[in-house]
């Protein structure tokens, strides 16, 4: 692998530099959203319902006169928010509860091989469905079923990752200096371990973007007035005759962000020069 810095590496890929410079703009577009949209994305004026794209509404108005790029931008805060912090959640304790089994195996390996092979034989969008029908519509809701709809591929490509590392000559030397399950665990399995489970974490968040529009399409997300760009394809659908810029440009731009982040993690895995098949468990 090549000695330069990790950015570099990327930044030689024309679709991982692309990619990059967009992602980064959304992000901060999300975290810059009261202050770069250029309206409120709450306010309403009804005499401006369905307006089609102009010089003071760029993308349009909804059917309630709000200003649609106001509110793509704010639902950037929203969808991304609830996407990172859902699959940083799920990549947190997939990766720990992965590797405690792969490291311990035994009864404990059996239960928690068990509990994600059952939860990975339903799809993410039915098993995030029923969670949310038990919790609650709304962002935590949201936020807590994506995490678990997605627990199990970290899990198991962690356990399989540890699994193959437990055998290696420094963990058997850490065994024989006295060192303890928990410094092993979390000091030499974990931090060798996690690269490739990093990796898949950003990949899944574009399918996490996908599940989170789906729930807020269904009106299981964001409540209103809070945008998200699922709950705006929503409403578009109902306009999509009289104002079909309501539901054609938050759909692009969840494309477009979906494909980014693809693009970005095919240039990680190649500049992190991992071979092995991220999706496998």
């Amino acid at each position: 692998m090549s000695r330069s810095s990790l950015p570099a590496r990327i930044a030689r890929s024309p679709r991982g530099a692309l990619s990059a410079l967009f992602l980064l703009g959304l992000v901060l577009c999300a975290l810059l959203a009261y202050w770069i949209a250029p309206y409120d994305y709450a306010s309403q004026n009804l005499s401006l319902a369905n307006s089609p794209p102009s010089a003071a509404h760029w993308l349009g108005t909804d059917e309630f006169g709000r200003d649609l790029l106001s509110r793509i931008i704010q639902g950037a805060r929203t969808s991304l928010s609830v996407s990172v912090l859902s699959i940083s959640l799920s990549v947190a304790v997939g990766a720990s509860l992965g590797a405690a089994a792969g490291y311990f195996g035994g009864v404990f390996d059996g239960i928690v091989t068990v509990i994600v092979d059952l939860t990975w034989s339903f799809p993410e969008i039915l098993l995030a469905l029923i969670l949310i029908a038990i919790l609650g519509p709304g962002l935590h809701s949201t936020a807590i079923a994506i995490g678990i709809a997605y627990l199990a591929q970290f899990t198991r490509l962690t356990r399989a990752q540890v699994m193959t590392l437990k055998n290696e000559v420094f963990i058997e030397a850490s065994i024989n200096i006295g060192a303890s399950p928990a410094r092993i665990l979390f000091c030499h399995l974990l931090p060798n371990a996690i690269t490739p489970v990093i990796v898949a974490g950003m990949l899944a968040t574009g399918d996490a973007i996908v599940l989170e529009a789906t729930l807020g399409f269904f009106g299981l997300g964001a409540q209103p007035p809070l945008p998200s760009w699922g709950a705006m394809m929503s409403s578009g659908t109902a306009q999509i005759f009289i104002a079909p810029w309501i539901i054609i440009f938050p759909g692009l731009v969840i494309a477009a962000t979906v494909i980014a982040i693809n693009l970005f993690g095919d240039a990680l895995i190649e500049a992190l020069d991992i071979r092995r098949p991220l999706r496998d468990g």
